[in-house]
């Protein structure tokens, strides 16, 4: 049975459990995020999928929805909150996009274009990250994680291997490779995992693959995140 909401005065049907964003996904609305992933439990650490129900804000990717919901997306405030949160995922890391390999399929890049972000605005961070080559096929670049959880989820859940994890709290949070030395060669992680393709930054690098795809032709130089553009470099 199918039932309806409005999100941004537009009628949105869903199904019995469903969440906002699923419902809003299959509608074709986008809804910006960087921690969801539509194979995964919802996690809603990002928060950047933040909406209005009936005036109150919460996560659309873990909000089930409900007949006669009245959700508010697309708003000036909203934008506004989902900017400033993006442009300090900026500044917490070493973001620099035009020498990056996943310029054009960064879904934090194309969300920033997306949220009409021109500016970091606050102070860099500037943190001291590693960067692990360790690994006959990929490389580790930790200057560009945004502690979303996918690929500990994708090597957990679906993997089966629990390769990376999450270390520290707040701030001091940081991803690591479950081996005692820290290295990724001493993992049985492969390029076939779950977990290689789940990054939406430029983290896990497939290695002797760089710029294969010219910047300007990648996916999200040809359409807008909004469009439903999806990175398929390394899937």
């Amino acid at each position: 049975m199918s039932h309806t909401f409005t999100l941004d005065g537009r009628t949105i049907p869903f199904a019995e459990g469903q969440t906002i964003m699923q419902a809003a996904s299959a509608a074709g609305v986008f809804i910006p995020h960087l921690c969801y992933h539509p194979e995964f439990k919802p996690h809603g650490s990002c928060k950047l999928c933040t909406v209005k129900v009936n005036g109150r804000q919460t996560a659309s990717c873990t909000m089930r929805a409900a007949p006669g919901m009245n959700v508010e997306s697309d708003t000036e405030e909203i934008n506004g909150e989902r900017r400033a949160l993006t442009q300090m995922l900026f500044v917490e890391g070493n973001h620099f996009c035009p020498s990056c390999e996943k310029s054009g399929n960064c879904q934090l890049q194309a969300t920033a274009y997306h949220l009409g972000m021109m500016s970091p605005h606050y102070d860099h961070f500037f943190p001291n990250r590693a960067v692990d080559a360790s690994h006959p096929e990929v490389l580790l670049d930790f200057n560009r994680c945004i502690l979303c959880s996918l690929c500990v989820r994708a090597s957990r859940d679906v993997d089966g291997k629990n390769v990376f994890g999450l270390s520290g709290r707040g701030i001091a949070t940081r991803l690591i490779v479950n081996a005692k030395s820290g290295q990724l060669a001493d993992t049985d992680f492969t390029l076939a995992d779950k977990a290689a393709q789940v990054c939406p930054v430029g983290v896990i690098l497939r290695k002797r693959r760089g710029f294969a795809v010219p910047i300007g032709e990648r996916s999200y130089d040809k359409a807008p995140i909004s469009a439903g553009a999806e990175t398929t470099e390394g899937r």
